[in-house]
């Protein structure tokens, strides 16, 4: 089937035969119905999203002060349409619902930018904060504690390597609090989160630690043989992540601390010692020992 842009017409690519005379123009439109020229000529306004109060369904007051034929308002007219926008900003957002909507919202807004998350995540977890709060859960909790931890729980739900640690930090609530909201989100919805696979977080840390690809590699061939031989259960998939890269950089001879891993990966040195060993173990890993040069003053 070929469409003719200019004329309109479908019709066949082999034959010929027309199909259909005219088709409506689906794009944006070309016309302009005031003096100014808009950049943005679409036939709709933004699709309607769960991460914004009303969902996107309300209209607003353009700020062009001239009517439908391009022609500018009188003084009167101009201090009248300045007082209905005033009053349809404030009509939008009248019950207490809307108002923690919006605070919890933009919140949610500051986090994607600082988190570098995605869009489907936000929808994800203002769906959650949604339900939270049809079920009465936000009475007497912190906005910012309840919406952190719906976005760490949509992290967990979708697999994306966020810490709770992270999420506190950036939206500057104390982690123990932010942890009680998630636990209560948990029970009070009755949702049950995967396990985080170590896998998906070694990138991530790979990336802010500074490593090559060459230790990235040989870290998920560690981490694939620890899944098979079953030891990763019940371990933090940060500290098997941050181990496991550890150990390729052992192998490697690469230069890098235990400090380094564990600031990019979020855990304690200790903990990555510990699964450090236990891999070794486990794996039957031979490391080279490091060959250190006495390099004297006479030659």
């Amino acid at each position: 089937m070929v469409t003719d842009g200019v004329t309109g017409e479908r019709f066949c690519g082999g034959c010929g035969f027309v199909i259909t005379e005219r088709v409506d123009n689906s794009g944006p439109d070309l016309r302009a119905f005031s003096k100014e020229e808009y950049d943005d000529k679409a036939r709709t306004g933004m699709p309607t999203s769960l991460a914004v109060h009303d969902m996107g369904l309300a209209t607003i007051i353009g700020h062009e002060n001239s009517d439908s034929t391009g022609k500018p308002l009188s003084a009167s007219m101009k201090s009248t349409i300045k007082r209905l926008r005033t009053w349809d900003g404030r009509s939008q957002v009248h019950s207490s619902i809307d108002k923690n909507f919006r605070q919890a919202f933009s919140e949610l807004d500051r986090l994607k930018d600082k988190l570098a998350i995605s869009d489907s995540l936000i929808e994800k977890t203002a769906y959650i904060y949604r339900k939270a709060l049809e079920k009465g859960l936000a009475k007497g909790r912190s906005i910012p504690g309840l919406i952190a931890a719906a976005l760490y729980l949509a992290c967990r739900d979708t697999g994306t390597p966020r810490t709770l640690s992270e999420v506190a930090r950036q939206i500057n609530v104390k982690r123990k609090d932010v942890s009680r909201c998630y636990r209560l989100l948990l029970q009070e919805l009755d949702l049950t989160m995967p396990v985080l696979d170590p896998v998906r977080c070694m990138s991530r840390i790979a990336s802010e630690a500074g490593l090559s690809e060459k230790v990235k590699r040989q870290a998920l061939t560690i981490l694939e043989d620890a899944n098979n031989m079953e030891i990763t259960a019940g371990k933090d998939p940060m500290g098997l992540a941050a181990a496991a890269l550890y150990l390729s950089c052992t192998m490697n001879n690469e230069d890098t601390t235990q400090k380094v891993i564990a600031l990019a990966a979020g855990v304690t040195e200790v903990t990555i010692r510990n699964r450090y060993k236990g891999l070794k173990e486990s794996l039957n890993i031979q490391v080279p020992n490091k060959i250190k040069l006495n390099l004297g003053t006479n030659f």
